[in-house]
């Protein structure tokens, strides 16, 4: 017998102009996992630790409190959209009956893109390396690395492929192996450190030095990289909506927690590795400064259990990030916008999956990585091209959703134990798009940056042809686009 929760959030969904077609089973702790698994600190800080160090030195790590609080303002406002219009589909859905559905697909589509995007980017450019140490291969190498992420892409679908309740009990467990893979041991070397020192706390200011470069205020741009890259993919929980039980009250706890939590612990973490450093020069230097980092204190077969950490709260995050990408595939699908709507749009009678829309997001990742892989092979990085376009276009996505909501925030009416910004509306939207603004011209702007700039280009001529060729004729018939029901606007 369902739960009275999953029945209103069932008839929340059919004032949508939509039927209950996913399975409900996610409460709070699961959707809050989600979102803090697909942040994951570790994923973000492993990546990008390195490359801010190298930047700027270890001063670096205060661009993230920045970061976080930029990333809040933005998180607040999609909380009160989540509570507004609780779909599977999240940016393209907000985007849709906010605006109109043209400007619901081009959000949309950049959104399925940065998710693509970044499953190639973390599979390709993180964890194939990682694994190529272990068996033994080289980790320079993009064809052995290519052969790797085929695996590491197909093992999410196989989860995904079960059951949503699969994929969010691994997501479960990957919130303690970010606390005890990344915080608890920032925490042991921060006391190791200060029992031995190497640097006094004003190290943790340093801007440069020799090893660095020195070339301030110019890499600031480099060292938010960690931040911007890192505490994104809140959102997804709302993309997890129709599959979430009390959808408008637990998604925006788990949204609003999630980059709190993040924030303060990725900070700990950042602050503990900083400290610890043994020497900065021979740390900038390593393949893996984490590694070279902890392996100093702690020796080598720790630091070979802090990798399983890394490693599994990566797959986790892959396994999530895949369920978010294939309702996004299905909620763009069942309203006729994609190329094979009719096939992304099923679900399995029996697992409520769907599992055209799990085949698609791997097809896409694979196709980024591809175009990864290729950028390797000829000279160039992989990094500089897949992570970077993986941090901004989520960043362009949030541009959409926030102007779409300021176009029509008075529209928005309260509802009763709903999270809302009330008066605070206006300021927390004008500073969040003050925000956005600035960390894409700090992604956009710099030279280094020119590849994932293509990428960006790239993807939103894709989604231009598209709507010219097909979706403007589509939308003219009414064969496509949102369906207007009762409710389903932005009062409902």
């Amino acid at each position: 017998m369902a739960e009275p929760e999953a029945l209103a959030d069932d008839q929340i969904l059919a004032g949508f102009g939509y039927r209950q077609e996913l399975r409900r089973a996610l409460r709070l702790f699961s959707l809050f996992a989600v979102a803090f698994s697909i942040i994951s600190i570790t994923t973000g800080i492993f990546t990008n630790y390195g490359f801010g160090l190298a930047h700027m030195g270890p001063a670096f790590i205060w661009t993230w409190p920045v970061a976080v609080a930029g990333q809040l303002l933005v998180g607040l406002v999609v909380s009160e959209l989540g509570t507004r219009i609780p779909l599977a589909g999240y940016s393209y859905q907000w985007g849709s009956r906010l605006v109109n559905p043209a400007y619901g697909w081009f959000v949309g589509f950049t959104g399925l893109a940065y998710l693509s995007v970044g499953a190639a980017a973390i599979n390709f450019v993180v964890v194939a390396p990682l694994w190529a140490v272990v068996l033994g291969l080289d980790p320079t190498n993009p064809n052995s690395n290519l052969i790797i992420t085929l695996v590491l892409l197909a093992a999410p679908l196989a989860v995904n492929l079960v059951s949503i309740w699969l994929a969010s009990r691994i997501n479960n467990v990957a919130v303690f192996t970010e606390l005890v893979g990344t915080v608890v041991v920032a925490l042991v070397l921060v006391v190791l450190a200060l029992s031995r020192p190497a640097h006094p706390l004003g190290f943790l200011f340093s801007v440069g030095g020799e090893a660095a470069g020195g070339r301030w205020p110019g890499q600031l741009p480099f060292a938010f990289l960690i931040g911007i890259f890192t505490i994104v993919g809140f959102e997804l929980a709302a993309d997890l909506s129709e599959e979430a039980i009390n959808a408008r009250v637990t998604v925006p706890k788990a949204i609003i927690w999630s980059i709190l939590s993040s924030g303060a612990l990725g900070m700990i973490a950042l602050i503990g590795f900083t400290i610890a450093i043994p020497d900065l020069g021979r740390t900038i230097a390593s393949p893996v400064p984490l590694a070279f980092i902890i392996e100093h204190w702690l020796g080598r077969t720790l630091t070979g259990v802090f990798l399983l950490f890394v490693v599994f709260s990566i797959f986790a995050l892959t396994v999530v990030g895949t369920a978010a990408t294939a309702r996004l595939i299905f909620s763009m699908a069942r309203d006729n916008i994609l190329p094979l709507s009719g096939l992304l749009r099923q679900v399995h009678p029996r697992t409520r999956t769907p599992v055209n829309a799990l085949l698609a997001t791997v097809l896409l990742a694979l196709l980024f990585t591809l175009f990864g892989w290729w950028n390797a092979s000829h000279g160039g990085s992989a990094f500089a091209v897949l992570v970077t376009a993986t941090a901004t276009l989520p960043f362009l996505v949030y541009l959409g959703t926030v102007l779409a909501y300021a176009h029509r925030r008075p529209q928005l009416e309260a509802m009763p134990g709903a999270f809302r910004l009330g008066r605070w509306a206006g300021p927390v939207m004008y500073l969040a798009l003050g925000w956005i603004v600035f960390a894409l011209l700090l992604l956009t702007v710099p030279g280094e940056y020119r590849g994932a700039d293509l990428v960006c280009l790239l993807v939103e001529a894709v989604a231009a042809v598209w709507y010219l060729a097909v979706l403007r004729r589509r939308f003219a018939e009414g064969t496509a686009g949102v369906t207007p029901a009762a409710g389903a606007g932005p009062e409902g």
